[in-house]
């Protein structure tokens, strides 16, 4: 289980459920406003790099993609649409992954579903190389994409922020822009670079990244793994899921492990505070109740697209993350 593009199935929860039930009417009472990291546009690295095309490329499904032609790029994953348009080529992008919201992206047609890519879709779109992950569904659909001709290269999925540079090189190389792809390198290295400089000396806040989706019955406490721990790790934080010695990088939520974990900060996206109705609601879950977190009601909500996207939004979302996980006898806003 990686990252909220996954469909999530956990059983049971029951009590929890019913506490989200029973309390989904309350108001809701951030505490600090959301990363805005998801409606920032992105600035390309170079303008209109001229792609020095064939180029053959190592696919992370052992395949030797040539790639002949980049005049029309389909990215089927936000962070990849992120490097693409970073690279200066967001001009050639034919179309998207649902994760790819951020400016310059919205009169781009969707062609995936669930997260899952609808081969009818992306070909319709004449696309001459596509980008997808070793995870991107179903495979019969990217089957029927390299039978019609058009290379497709696949990326392993990200888990930490450490992968980011590598999948740039790889998506520079593909597109015949290796120069751009090493300028991204440098500056998105220098951009985390910079924002982590801005850590506080002194203790470690405790974060605990907590996976929700109410309507569906979701309730997981991330761990090693997650990506999102990459996040807290990288922000100054420590992950509470790993903290407490969690095998998994997500595990059904309990209240006994959040207990356990007393994280002093409760990390979520924002579409998963509100599919349990809000602070209020959260904060009134057994386990969660009981940490420090919730007594000084130290919750972060981060734009499900960047929290652990890990592309070219990654360093805004990062420098956006680390005051607020570090910040102290905050109040509702």
């Amino acid at each position: 289980m990686t990252r909220s593009r996954r469909r999530l199935a956990v059983p049971g929860l029951a009590l929890l459920a019913a506490v989200v039930l029973a309390t989904a009417g309350c108001g809701r009472a951030s505490v600090g406003s959301s990363a805005s990291a998801g409606s920032t546009a992105l600035v390309p690295v170079a303008e209109a790099p001229s792609p020095e095309l064939p180029v053959t490329v190592a696919s992370a499904d052992g395949r030797e993609v040539t790639v002949t032609d980049a005049d029309r790029i389909l990215p089927l994953w936000g962070n990849l649409n992120e490097i693409v348009f970073t690279l200066g080529l967001g001009d050639r992008v034919v179309g998207r992954d649902v994760a790819a919201d951020f400016p310059g992206t919205e009169g781009l047609p969707v062609v995936t579903d669930a997260h899952d890519v609808s081969a009818e879709s992306a070909l319709s779109l004449h696309p001459t190389v596509v980008f997808a992950q070793t995870d991107t569904g179903p495979p019969e659909a990217l089957q029927q994409i390299r039978d019609a001709g058009v290379p497709v290269v696949l990326l392993d999925p990200p888990t930490s922020i450490d992968d980011i540079p590598a999948r740039i090189r790889t998506v520079a190389a593909a597109l015949g822009v290796p120069a751009a792809g090493e300028a991204l390198v440098q500056r998105t290295e220098a951009q985390i670079a910079s924002a982590r400089r801005a850590i506080p000396a002194g203790d470690r806040p405790t974060v605990a990244f907590l996976y929700l989706r109410g309507s569906a019955g979701v309730y997981l406490l991330g761990g090693p793994g997650s990506g999102a721990d990459s996040m807290i790790e990288a922000a100054g934080g420590e992950d509470a899921g790993t903290r407490i010695g969690l095998a998994n990088p997500f595990t059904p939520l309990t209240s006994e492990a959040l207990v356990e974990a007393a994280p002093d900060v409760l990390l979520l996206t924002d579409s998963g505070l509100a599919s349990v109705g809000g602070i209020d609601a959260l904060l009134a879950m057994p386990g969660i109740a009981q940490t420090p977190a919730a007594r000084d009601r130290r919750v972060v909500t981060v734009d499900d697209g960047v929290l652990y996207s890990f592309g070219s939004r990654t360093p805004e979302a990062l420098a956006e993350l680390i005051p607020r996980i570090h910040a102290t006898g905050q109040g509702p806003s």
